[in-house]
């Protein structure tokens, strides 16, 4: 079955699902090609109603920021339901097309930072924790591997229609 961005995370999870989530998180190819992008080209619009590319760089931040969170309660055996957030009322009350591109890749690396951290200390047995999302019982390593496709999604966006 094929998923579609509004499916949350089967979507995102099939994006990484075979590759090495961990090395996808320490990877700095996402960083590399945002350091590519002008401020000019920073703000554009593919559409009228379409993020800035800005607003994807924060919104890839807010939501590893927010997920990370929540991983991070499953891990501690937390009982919650991943539960899902509006990402258009958290784009629409930032800060993003105020701040250069460099501040929001600076905030992104150290969320980034933060994210690496904390998974370097989970083991193999916290991994295998499942939890709710949606209605999916899925296990920690899955929701990260999650997280992670949802940048390469918004990365693959950037690519295709925004440079």
């Amino acid at each position: 079955m094929k998923y579609t961005p509004e499916a949350g995370f089967p979507y995102y999870y099939d994006l990484v699902k075979d590759m090495n989530y961990r090395s996808l998180f320490a990877s700095s190819s996402t960083i590399t090609l945002l350091n590519s992008i002008s401020e000019e080209k920073a703000v554009y619009r593919y559409a009228p109603d379409k993020w800035s590319i800005k607003q994807i760089v924060g919104h890839i931040t807010d939501h590893e920021r927010i997920k990370i969170f929540r991983a991070f309660l499953m891990s501690r055996n937390e009982s919650i339901e991943l539960w899902g957030y509006d990402q258009n009322l958290l784009v629409n009350n930032s800060r993003f097309e105020e701040l250069t591109l460099k501040q929001l890749i600076t905030d992104f690396v150290n969320v980034r930072k933060a994210s690496v951290s904390f998974i370097e200390t989970l083991s193999e047995n916290q991994l295998l924790i499942k939890g709710m999302a949606r209605q999916y019982e899925i296990t920690l390593e899955d929701f990260l591997k999650s997280i992670i496709g949802h940048e390469k999604h918004h990365i693959n966006i950037i690519k295709e229609r925004y440079i």
